[in-house]
């Protein structure tokens, strides 16, 4: 009797160690995680800018299908590759970096197919304004990392919005209102 209790709650605890083990943490790593975006200008050229600093954790559970991710964005990284044009879309016309330094995007609605994430559905905090952001991704893979000795999960995601959801208005029509933006991530398990 003894011998069997003691084989269950064994078993049990095995089981719950298997369990909790497939939840896992990840921290962004900044190496390989920006955020672009990409707008026509005035319907000749496509303009492009970065930004160089993202932060943030993701939890993973491929087991269960599921996932939270709280990415933030320094807003003030942003890198056009023109002086001039980023001290313009720091300013109260384009994203008011002074009042509003970071944007965040949030979720808890992963959809999988198999062990792959597939999309993520959550809000965009940007200018102090919450709207809901559906992105699809192009690409996600889990590795063994070698040189870190840590596994990493990250992917290409992508999502068009339209920037008066939050109130960025300058330039419309001449500057479209749809924005093409594109998020890489590599997260490092911890």
């Amino acid at each position: 009797m003894r011998t069997r209790l003691f084989a269950t709650l064994l078993g049990l605890s095995t089981l719950a160690f298997q369990v909790q083990a497939q939840n896992a943490t990840y921290v962004v790593e900044a190496d390989h995680s920006f955020v672009t975006f990409a707008v026509v200008h005035n319907g000749t050229s496509t303009t492009r800018g970065r930004f160089d600093t993202v932060t943030g954790s993701i939890q993973l559970d491929q087991a269960a299908q599921k996932g939270q991710a709280s990415i933030v964005i320094d807003m003030n990284s942003i890198n056009s590759g023109s002086t001039g044009f980023d001290e313009h879309l720091r300013t109260k016309d384009f994203f008011d970096t002074g009042a509003f330094p970071t944007a965040r995007f949030e979720s808890s609605a992963f959809t999988f197919e198999g062990d792959r994430v597939t999309s993520l559905s959550g809000t965009l905090t940007l200018l102090g304004v919450q709207q809901p952001v559906a992105l699809t991704a192009s690409h996600f893979n889990c590795y063994a990392n070698k040189r870190l000795q840590r596994d990493v999960c990250g992917g290409d995601f992508e999502a068009t919005i339209q920037r008066s959801q939050w109130g960025m208005n300058f330039g419309i029509p001449g500057i479209p209102d749809s924005v093409r933006l594109e998020i890489q991530i590599e997260a490092i398990k911890q």
